[in-house]
């Protein structure tokens, strides 16, 4: 017997956790579309000296993906909630990240470029402590926290290890309380798990389902199914058939956590099938939090709270949302909600979330069709928009205009809001006329140039737009500007930081750039002595990357896995024909010395920087790859100079842009543009002095870093920590001589940032 759709509506009421804050977010919606509102505040209040700080970051989203900026492409994704947050406040549409999240998110909480910190790619399981950040940083909330303020961080961390490798982690899950904020919940993993092909392990042999979810039997006649009994983690079973609630039953048995065992009703007991450990993209993780007094929960997927399973951004949002409204009045706070959304996996988010007349997506195959997954990364953009929305309404920051449009005053709030992208955009995503071969992960425009959006109270004349250069590292000092704090003079000059001020950008319409050069950057962080990542080639941009450690996670990407097979894969994933090869170089080699030769494969550089003026971009890089005429893998340095602009359509830089292609000639404005450039570039380089021993940061090497190293070998049992200075991933008496080397104590070498 199946339920009317009277009656699965009173039911999804009545389930538990998760699936009730599923619920609200559809009341929202509803509540937005009735117009609902409540009234202003009779009269305006001043700018408050200590604003609330609300601080969106989106993951993977670069200003290509943004029509309020006059981009996105043919089809943009549908944004009003953040149009609206921009226009009544400032849009910086000069603004540079880092090309990958953890260094631009580093950056964004302690004003270092990644040359200072180590902290130079996405960190993976197998990066060395030394390439996390470190206690030893004044973080953002360490900052704010000298003027009262509160921190709270919500969704996707990344900024040290997780527990797919506990040894590289010597955090562990209290890393979030350990940097600094009172409060955390969300995820320590850079993104979302693959998603489960198998829908729960409900999946029969052989059968695979690319989104997470059975389909229904209209869009899958062999393996859909149209009702089915649908189970949660606390052993509850709702008995779901097609509906008007429930189009896709078993997509809507996901969306509200549970796994739907198709044709079958519901029993006394869960199936043996019924599998709630496994993780699934966005909708089954591992909830981690930490608490002001430094305790913490790690809430797996099969938790019966069922607080781990659902829409990430739901989960997200919601969190944040009850921290908020459970501030102290008089106490200042700063929220950062860091959406894991639109990151791969590309999968569907709620249909309560999404605009009217979407796309449908029950029949997508989300690991193979890009087609499929551009319109998806739209949609989860979407979704993500209608919770940014939501989070600033169910906390009284803003409300629901008459006409469902979201309505932001300034004058009368007095909470900061900043949304910010964290680095480009992946390259199957990526909008025209912008450059999916450069795209996340390099350092060329579309890799590194993201939308940011600032309102509030402290917003002179809104509704206008910023061309100055911007750097992702301004953001520290932004929100210590915002708190009245000068960071220069609160993080210690052994720590050099490389913020300039954004504050007058926001108090002047007139403000003119106080940056004369935007520096970004990419290399390997640091993994054990020897380590080399395996190789995998991600074929809609015909390119070799060593960034993923497994073969799942390589697949997840979009990628075909070059390394050695994985044979604990369920189902397995096939590795290229060629596999296994040590790296890119051998996988080029191997292809062009088949007969007849294959195809050969883009590789990305070793490491890549760029420095840039106004009108004009520097970029530096190192590539090995191999060379036919040698036989042999040939490592190659190269510079490319390139004119570039924000307009509408942008001048990018792209290969064919390339000034300094042979036979060269540049004319006099170009020549000093390069000349400028390569000594801005070489300064900062040089400005950055290695202090081997110097392991807290303090600017001097002495017993304090002998009694810090004998903290971290006792605390790690002698596993990878910020002192294990000869990088084998162990803390021991092999890293003393590091430390006692030479002159003891001594000072380190003065450093400035540029």
């Amino acid at each position: 017997m199946f339920f009317s759709d009277t009656e699965l509506k009173g039911t999804m009421h009545a389930w538990k956790g998760l699936r009730i804050e599923c619920i609200r977010a559809i009341v929202g919606i509803v509540l937005s579309l009735a117009g609902f509102a409540w009234m202003a505040p009779a009269t305006a209040k001043p700018p408050p000296d200590r604003p609330n700080i609300l601080f969106f970051i989106l993951d993977d989203v670069g200003i290509d993906q943004m029509k309020v900026f006059g981009y996105g492409g043919a089809t943009a994704p549908r944004t009003p909630n953040i149009n609206a947050i921009a226009n009544a406040g400032v849009g910086f549409r000069n603004f540079w990240t880092m090309p990958e999240c953890s260094p631009s998110r580093a950056l964004v909480f302690e004003g270092r470029y990644p040359l200072r910190t180590n902290v130079l790619d996405a960190i993976l399981s197998v990066d060395l402590a030394n390439s996390q950040v470190s206690p030893y940083e004044t973080t953002t909330p360490k900052v704010l926290r000298r003027r009262g303020y509160e921190s709270g961080l919500f969704g996707k961390f990344h900024l040290t290890g997780s527990d797919v490798n506990e040894a590289n982690n010597p955090l562990g899950y209290t890393a979030v309380h350990q940097l600094g904020w009172n409060y955390f919940a969300g995820w320590q993993d850079g993104a979302p798990h693959p998603i489960d092909t198998t829908a729960g392990g409900v999946a029969a042999a052989n059968v695979s389902y690319p989104c997470g979810f059975i389909p229904n039997a209209k869009d899958d006649p062999v393996n859909g199914a149209d009702a089915g009994a649908c189970y949660f983690v606390d052993q509850a079973c709702v008995q779901i058939g097609v509906s008007a609630q429930s189009p896709t039953p078993g997509r809507t048995c996901l969306e509200h956590g549970g796994i739907f065992q198709p044709k079958a009703a519901c029993s006394a007991t869960v199936p043996a099938a019924v599998n709630f450990t496994l993780q699934n993209g966005y909708y089954a993780g591992q909830l981690v939090v930490n608490r002001p007094d430094g305790t913490y929960t790690v809430t797996p997927p099969q938790d019966p709270s069922g607080l781990s399973r659902g829409y990430r951004s739901v989960i997200e949002s919601d969190r944040a949302i009850d921290w908020i409204n459970n501030r102290p009045r008089r106490t200042p706070w700063m929220a950062t909600v860091s959406y894991s959304s639109a990151h791969t996996p590309y999968q569907q988010p709620p249909t309560s979330l999404l605009p009217a007349a979407s796309v449908p997506s029950g029949k997508f195959n989300c690991l193979a069709n890009e087609a499929d997954q551009r319109v998806l990364s739209n949609q989860m953009i979407e979704a993500m928009d209608a919770e940014i929305g939501r989070v600033l309404v169910e906390t009284g920051i803003a409300k629901w205009g008459k006409n469902g449009k979201l309505r932001f005053d300034p004058e009368r709030s007095d909470t900061m809001i900043v949304i910010m992208g964290d680095n480009g955009t992946y390259a199957p995503v990526v909008k025209g006329p912008f450059n999916p071969m450069r795209a996340k992960a390099t350092v060329y425009q579309t890799g590194v140039w993201t939308p940011l959006i600032v309102a509030g109270p402290l917003v002179k004349a809104p509704g206008r737009e910023v061309s100055a250069m911007v750097n992702i590292a301004d953001m520290f000092q932004l929100f210590g500007e915002m708190a009245g704090i000068d960071v220069h003079k609160v993080v210690p000059p052994s720590r050099p930081i490389d913020s300039v001020s954004m504050l007058p950008y926001l108090e002047n319409r007139h403000q003119k750039s106080l940056r004369k050069t935007n520096f970004t950057q990419l290399a390997g962080n640091i993994q054990k002595a020897g380590y080399v990542l395996p190789p995998c080639v991600i074929a809609s941009v015909n390119t070799c990357i060593q960034l993923f450690p497994s073969q799942s996670l390589c697949a997840a990407e979009g990628g075909v896995w070059w390394g050695a097979a994985d044979t604990t894969l369920n189902p397995p994933i096939p590795a290229a024909a060629g596999a296994p090869q040590p790296d890119c170089c051998s996988v080029n080699k191997y292809n062009l010395t088949q007969s007849p030769p294959l195809l050969a494969y883009s590789v990305q550089p070793t490491w890549q920087m760029a420095m840039r003026d106004d009108d004009y971009k520097l970029v530096r890089s190192s590539t090995t790859n191999y060379d036919a005429t040698t036989n042999s893998c040939v490592t190659t340095e190269a510079t490319e100079l390139y004119t570039i602009d924000d307009n509408v359509p942008p001048k990018l830089d792209n290969a064919e842009s390339n000034l300094l292609v042979p036979p060269y000639t540049l004319d006099h404005v170009e020549k000093r543009a390069f000349a400028s450039l390569t000594r801005a570039l070489d300064k900062l380089l040089d400005s950055n002095v290695p202090c081997t021993g110097d392991g807290n940061l303090d600017g001097i090497v002495d017993q304090e870093d002998i009694d810090q190293f004998n903290y971290w070998a006792n605390v790690t049992a002698s596993n990878s920590s910020w002192y294990d200075l000869n990088l084998d991933s162990f803390t021991n008496q092999n890293d003393v001589p590091y430390i006692t080397q030479g002159k003891f104590p001594r000072k380190c070498p003065r450093a400035n940032s540029n």
